[in-house]
């Protein structure tokens, strides 16, 4: 059995959010392989089915992104997942808009939905597809904040490029169903670098009470 996370914030003001693609991508999957998102178990939305033949389990934390390992951890005892059956997708600052990285056992690299999980699993050793969103762009002297910039939406532009990502989103995760770590990591972490870049910025400091920025 594999439980496929992915990360983002409840509620209708963030469903298109930057900070969102995790759910958005778990949106396509489930469509792509006719699961229904129909059940609430714990704190997560939740849609059972299978993909490619092989039984997975489709949920996104109704926490807000910073707690989001109180509703990874029922669900891995509920459905008896292993660590390694474990696939969570979330968005990354770090990447240029558009660009896939698979990865396992690597640090959370700021992202306090991923700190989460580490913190409640004990453990960091479970495989992320993290997916780019770039940082804000600086316009004049100014730059617009971290935390205003993953609570908004796409622009028109960005979201021709990530409509084809969270397509390939789904291919990456059939590659790591059917095939294995290193097969996607092979495939999909060397795919030439999406067009649209924009300027690096330092991340903001993190916020400890519930947080749909975390």
């Amino acid at each position: 059995m594999k439980l496929i996370v992915g990360l983002g914030n409840p509620g209708q003001e963030y469903a298109t959010n930057r900070h969102n693609i995790g759910f958005l991508c778990i949106n396509h999957i489930a469509k792509a392989n006719r699961i229904l998102m129909d059940k609430k178990q714990g704190k997560a939305r939740v849609g059972t089915g299978n993909i490619s033949g092989n039984a997975a389990v489709l949920a996104k934390p109704q926490t807000y992104m910073n707690l989001s390992g109180e509703a990874v951890i029922p669900l891995m005892q509920r459905y008896s997942v292993k660590l390694e059956d474990l696939i969570v997708i979330h968005d990354d600052l770090d990447l240029p808009l558009g660009k896939i990285r698979i990865s396992k056992g690597s640090s959370a690299g700021g992202h306090n939905g991923i700190k989460s999980i580490i913190a409640s699993l004990g453990s960091q050793e479970f495989i992320r597809v993290r997916v780019g969103i770039s940082r804000p762009q600086v316009e004049g002297e100014r730059t617009e904040s971290i935390v205003d910039y993953v609570l908004g939406d796409f622009t028109e532009q960005d979201k021709i490029v990530i409509e084809d990502t969270i397509k390939r989103v789904g291919e990456a995760v059939i590659c790591l169903i059917t095939r294995d770590l290193d097969a996607a990591m092979n495939k999909y972490n060397t795919e030439p670098k999406p067009k649209v870049e924009k300027t690096e910025k330092p991340v903001e400091k993190e916020k400890s009470k519930p947080n749909p920025a975390g």
